[in-house]
């Protein structure tokens, strides 16, 4: 489907500045490939690196044929409003992308080829990622315990503090240290980005950990394996942390929080504890309270980006004092600290 060949546009419409445009951040900072523009017609006619703190510097355009004039093959959805429903304004565009032979890749759980299936050309395609076609797993029984690598599952306060940036931050650092790596995807941005992985929130509940159980297994060859974070156990509506845990046996954990979050950003009036006391529950139940592989937190991944340079080095560091661990952000500062408790 998706691969660094592709030249791509990411649809925007709106999200920009929302955490709900998560999916399209996470491609405009890690995919390998040519971006040829973003579309939001709020800001049309700026550069992407004018309107949010990014690496990517794709103009922005208002519409999809303006897209295709830059060349752009494959329309990315990078927005995922909440609950991972497509709103119906966005259907003209998307036949639009179709009609002007533009491949596509959703991210969310409505099936787009069922929409638009019959419109596809010979040499387009629609990657529906949240419904993989043939994989049907087996129910776990914990076979990654059994493994002798390193196992880093990345945990997380609250949705959208980092865990999947974290994670390939972590991956690439290890990379530069040439060490025996590799970052499994478990959600529609990781897997847009990589290539490979599973959809986690796609199966139901008795298969989640056994789909993450198979492709930790299937990755036993690499020395240190880093498993994208879905969701907080913290959170009222997650379901996905705890598949995580027990699919994939971990045996080292890093925790990804924002700087000076008190409150879930995601559902009001949850209070955040004290980040020790989320450490313990995370420990306990990733080797749920012994009877599975022990799991150890490794350090923190703190997300700053609200704060002023000077503000997020002093953030840092009293968090380190609090808590006993190795604090950084991984994207402002790098991941070298995280990433030296794992090598080799």
């Amino acid at each position: 489907m998706l691969n660094r060949d592709h030249t791509i546009a990411i649809y925007m419409e709106g999200s920009l500045r929302s955490l709900h445009g998560k999916m399209g951040f996470g491609i405009m900072r890690y995919f390998p490939g040519q971006i040829a523009c973003i579309i939001d017609s709020t800001f049309a006619g700026r550069r992407i690196d004018e309107v949010i703190t990014s690496p990517c510097e794709a103009p922005i355009v208002a519409t999809i044929e303006e897209a295709c004039t830059l060349g752009a093959q494959v329309l990315v959805l990078g927005t995922a409003p909440s609950g991972g429903r497509i709103p119906p304004e966005w259907l003209g565009s998307l036949e639009t992308a179709i009609n002007n032979g533009l491949s596509i890749v959703n991210g969310m759980h409505d099936r787009l080829k069922d929409r638009f299936g019959a419109l596809e050309s010979e040499d387009q395609w629609i990657w529906d990622i949240r419904h993989p076609e043939s994989f049907v797993p087996s129910i776990a029984s914990g076979r990654a315990r059994t493994l002798t690598n390193k196992r880093v599952l990345l945990t997380g306060t609250d949705m959208a503090v980092g865990k999947m940036t974290t994670g390939l931050e972590i991956h690439h650092r290890l990379l530069a240290k040439e060490q025996s790596t590799v970052f499994l995807a478990t959600g529609q941005i990781g897997m847009a980005i990589t290539g490979n992985g599973i959809p986690l929130d796609a199966f139901k509940v008795d298969h989640a950990c056994g789909a993450v159980e198979e492709m930790v297994v299937g990755a036993a060859g690499y020395d240190i394996v880093l498993i994208e974070g879905q969701g907080s156990l913290l959170h009222p509506a997650s379901t996905a942390t705890l598949p995580l845990m027990r699919g994939s046996c971990p045996t080292h954990l890093v925790l990804c929080h924002r700087a000076n979050a008190t409150m879930l950003d995601t559902c009001k009036g949850v209070h955040i504890p004290p980040l020790r006391e989320v450490i313990a529950l995370n420990e306990s139940l990733a080797g749920a309270a012994g009877a599975l592989t022990p799991a150890t937190t490794i350090g923190i991944a703190l997300n700053t980006s609200r704060l002023e340079e000077h503000a997020a080095q002093k953030a840092i560091a009293e968090l380190e004092d609090e808590v006993g661990l190795p604090v950084e952000d991984v994207v402002r500062f790098g991941a070298g600290k995280l990433a030296s408790q794992l090598a080799n």
